[in-house]
């Protein structure tokens, strides 16, 4: 099977690369990457090594896609996947629209050329801020917990909140280019009879990720932590009790595999993957399993509120589980101490993630 992955040279697009090869020596991989992220160019070589074809060239770019070889697959994990892309001056809106839904158009249409499937990595902010934002919570154990009796939203549970969710504006700027490129992508589905599977996912970890303040929040943080950068609560009560769940991308590539060997498969094609409830946590109670980890480090607080930011952000992957029989295999505990073990071998890490 040959298998093209945008973005490969990213911590999520290098690890679906080497798992995809681990479950299946006689595929052919195919990367394209723009190399545009800090620290990308530390996974060239090993993807090279490994005998994956990697092409220095940008999705946004239509013709860079005209020298691609055909393939039965292929996997978009190129993005830029920061919420705060496009307002916070690191970027600019356009740049924005063009990375996550410009490219996602292009690769549409090699996929029509081709006759290629596409598995989209899409995210968990396509869903609604507002009814997040309003959550009634209470603090348990350093952290938000959602106090569900008196609120009801369609799609939001014990469990977390289900593809059914509102995905009405406002999301973000970043949202709204995965919930269109989404969109794009099931009508391309329909209306050429191509193969598409989109997988929500909530936050990626694991070792070696370019860790930033604005994503790759638990890399930053332990990688923070072990250094003693300063570090800061932002937003709410400034104390850190914001939840987000966690998922190491070998899981998803174990449901990529399930997809891509499954083409016809009558289910749904849009899924949440996510660690769940299982692995939620909030920045306070890992600042704890930090101090416990490498001693007791302190944290700022500044509780001015920060652009797009909710107090609860935990998926609910039941479907997936359903429709594939798919579950995360890495816990929590195990993602934490993979990426405190990569910290401690990498003193310079923060400075490769462009954390200056």
């Amino acid at each position: 099977m040959n298998i093209l992955i945008t973005g490969i040279c990213g911590f999520t697009g290098s690890t679906l690369a080497r798992t995809l090869q681990e479950f299946d020596s006689g595929v052919e991989l195919w990367g394209i990457d723009n190399l545009l992220r800090t620290g990308s160019e530390q996974n060239r070589a090993p993807l090279m090594a490994s005998e994956v074809h990697l092409l220095h060239g940008d999705v946004r770019c239509r013709s860079d896609l005209d020298v691609l070889p055909e393939v039965q697959w292929v996997v978009d994990a190129a993005a830029n996947p920061s919420v705060l892309a496009g307002v916070n001056g690191d970027s600019s809106s356009r740049q924005l629209l063009e990375h996550n839904l410009v490219g996602t158009i292009n690769l549409l249409e090699f996929c029509r050329r081709t006759g290629a499937g596409l598995i989209l990595l899409s995210t968990s902010r396509v869903y609604s801020i507002a009814p997040l934002v309003n959550l009634p919570v209470t603090i348990e154990n350093e952290a938000y917990r959602p106090q569900l009796d008196s609120y009801c939203v369609v799609g939001l549970s014990s469990e977390g909140i289900a593809e059914n969710f509102p995905t009405t504006p406002p999301l973000s700027l970043y949202g709204a280019t995965k919930l269109a490129s989404e969109l794009l992508a099931l009508e391309y589905g329909e209306a050429f009879g191509l193969p598409i599977w989109i997988n929500r996912c909530g936050v990626l970890a694991r070792a070696g990720q370019f860790g930033r303040p604005d994503q790759g929040v638990f890399a930053f943080w332990i990688n923070s932590y072990l250094r003693r950068r300063p570090l800061k609560y932002i937003g709410f009560d400034g104390h850190g009790h914001q939840v987000r769940d966690c998922l190491h991308p070998r899981d998803v590539a174990a449901l990529v595999r399930k997809q891509m060997q499954s083409p016809e498969r009558r289910v749904e094609r849009l899924q949440n993957v996510s660690g769940g409830v299982a692995s939620a946590m909030s920045l306070s109670q890992l600042s704890s399993w930090c101090a416990a980890r490498f001693g007791k480090h302190g944290v700022g607080r500044d509780a001015a509120p920060r652009p797009y930011d909710v107090p609860w952000m935990v998926l609910d992957s039941t479907m997936a589980k359903r429709q594939w029989d798919w579950q995360p295999t890495v816990r929590l505990e195990e993602i934490l101490e993979e990426i405190a073990q990569h910290a401690e071998a990498h003193p310079e890490w923060l400075d490769i993630s462009g954390c200056v």
